[in-house]
């Protein structure tokens, strides 16, 4: 472990743990222990062995997926992650990063739609290709504005759906998205809780992921983070890719249009 992020862990332990921290000093303390574990972002691992993945010829017709079109032409991945979800004339699908990855593996090389999501989560000692894939994909949009106007009537009813998905309370606790995320200024214990209703608030959510999970120890999608909400909220997960998932990602991603994206990003 590296001397300043051995430092950082015990200055959050003793923030978190001490009586004699205020509030205030707590969160200045949090602030400054992830701003130091970005300095090593171990993503950025998980980011080159995607690279590695995109580029080697692997499946069934042993190609790689260089061919593959993310929404701006085949192989141009450059700005692409920022504008994703979107339609996609081929599939007559809006698809979001994780579906669009699991397609072009199976019509590019071949794979089965299980073999291709059979691990789409790391599990430990177990990386995720697809995880690996999207890290890789999600950094190539670094720097550049999310743009997802859900101006296809596909789109549209997407960013409806979605919308309807965050206000609708359900599950034996009667919970929604909205109940956590829909004011400003709400948090579970230390956990500060965005308002995604808001720009700035959806921006600050959907443009760190995919993200490196400290207490995880672990990279994760969206698609992972949406489905452990929904879990939390003992919501009957969907299944991976469901189309209620990619739904409430257009929503989301509309609502954060504008915000710059910062990935791979860092979580507690």
């Amino acid at each position: 472990m590296q001397p300043n992020l051995r430092t950082a862990l015990a200055t959050a332990a003793l923030a978190l743990a001490g009586p004699a921290f205020g509030q205030g000093s707590t969160m200045d303390e949090i602030a400054r222990y992830r701003e130091m574990l970005a300095d090593g972002n171990p993503a950025e691992l998980l980011e080159a062995k995607g690279e590695e993945l995109w580029k080697k010829p692997r499946g069934p017709k042993n190609a790689s997926l260089e061919q593959c079109d993310m929404g701006l032409g085949p192989g141009k991945l450059d700005g692409a992650y920022a504008q994703l979800p979107r339609y996609f004339a081929d599939t007559k699908k809006v698809m979001d990063a994780e579906s669009r990855v699991v397609h072009c593996m199976m019509s590019l090389q071949g794979f089965t739609e299980a073999e291709a999501t059979k691990n789409w989560f790391s599990k430990p000692g177990q990386d995720s290709d697809i995880e690996a894939l999207v890290t890789y994909i999600g950094g190539k949009s670094n720097g550049v504005k999310i743009n997802v106007p859900a101006r296809h009537p596909e789109e549209a009813r997407m960013a409806k759906v979605g919308e309807y998905i965050f206000y609708r309370r359900s599950g034996p606790q009667d919970f929604s998205c909205a109940i956590c995320h829909g004011q400003d200024g709400k948090r579970i214990r230390l956990q500060e809780l965005g308002n995604l209703t808001t720009q700035a608030g959806a921006g600050t959510a959907m443009s760190t992921w995919p993200s490196y999970r400290v207490s995880q120890g672990a990279v994760w999608t969206m698609q992972r983070r949406l489905i452990d909400c929904m879990r939390q909220a003992r919501w009957p997960e969907p299944k991976y890719l469901a189309e209620s998932t990619i739904a409430l990602e257009v929503f989301l991603q509309k609502t954060a249009s504008g915000t710059v994206m910062q990935t791979p990003g860092i979580k507690r």
